[in-house]
């Protein structure tokens, strides 16, 4: 018989995950602002690092939204949701260092958040930290 999950141990808007809530919801706004304006006034300049400043805020959004909403669905989607944006920030702060023609302007990720004070390669990490925290256990069903 398949196992089922039941809710987190811990609420993950609740104790240090209201800090994480807080800090993925100011990204999702200083992001979503940032890349409209670049992608609308300057797009030809640099479109794959305003493309990738915008999926970066609609994955703060999902983990923000995520978070807010709790639950084994919640955290299961807020786990990809960071590991996705964990793997953007590695991947997009190497490449930006190595293709400095494709990054001519700060992003979100680029230079691993530098613009940002790093804040963008702590996020994920605190997030997996926190979501590893609050993991649902497995409940194996009785054997009958």
């Amino acid at each position: 018989m398949p196992e089922s999950s039941p809710a987190p141990r811990h609420p993950l808007s609740e104790g240090w995950g209201r800090a994480l809530v807080f800090g993925y919801g100011l990204f999702a706004v200083a992001a979503t602002g940032r890349s409209a304006v670049q992608l609308g006034t300057d797009f030809g300049r640099a479109p794959l690092a305003y493309s990738l400043s915008l999926l970066a805020a609609l994955l703060y959004l999902v983990a923000t939204g995520c978070l807010l909403a709790g639950g084994v669905r919640g955290w299961r989607i807020a786990a990809v949701a960071v590991v996705v944006e964990f793997a953007g920030v590695l991947g997009v702060g190497f490449l930006s260092y190595l293709a400095t023609d494709l990054f001519p302007d700060k992003t979100v990720w680029s230079h691993f958040g530098q613009g940002y004070g790093f804040v963008p390669l702590a996020l994920p990490i605190l997030g997996l930290a926190w979501l590893r925290h609050t993991r649902p256990e497995r409940v194996r069903p009785p054997q009958v």
